[in-house]
């Protein structure tokens, strides 16, 4: 299931992602940076199913590895310490992050040889589209 999310996935728009970090809150001077940012997204997985999601831009690369449906600790772009979860549900990979009383998710799927983020926290919805490179 995992496997068609596997590559190097190149950023071609962000919508409504200046809202979504004032809602989890980010700060102006990071804000104005993660909205000119358009990182890459590698996925990968190894022989013992650990996945890896390495997010790669000149200003900063962020990764997380972890296995489905095992909580972790994770420090995230911005700084937040979160507690993670990352399942499966309908085909699309959901990462739950937990801080302070909060939650957001960003749900990922892959849909017309493209990988769609949705990352939502409350009623504020980001989209952000990636493709894949060859």
């Amino acid at each position: 299931m995992v496997d068609k999310f596997v590559g190097t996935w190149k950023m071609i728009s962000s919508e409504n992602f200046d809202d979504y970090m004032k809602a989890i809150g980010v700060g102006f001077a990071t804000r104005q940076v993660g909205n000119r940012t358009k990182p890459n997204l590698v996925v990968t997985v190894d022989e013992q199913g650990i996945i890896c999601l390495k997010s790669q831009s000149t200003f900063k690369t962020t990764e997380i590895k972890f296995k489905l449906d095992e909580p972790f600790d994770e420090t995230t772009a911005d700084d937040r310490k979160t507690t993670t979860v990352v399942t499966m549900e309908n085909g699309k990979l959901v990462q739950k992050q937990s801080w302070d009383g909060k939650e957001t998710n960003i749900e990922r799927e892959v849909t017309d040889g493209k990988l769609i983020a949705k990352c939502r926290i409350g009623d504020v919805i980001a989209v952000r589209t990636y493709v894949k490179e060859a």
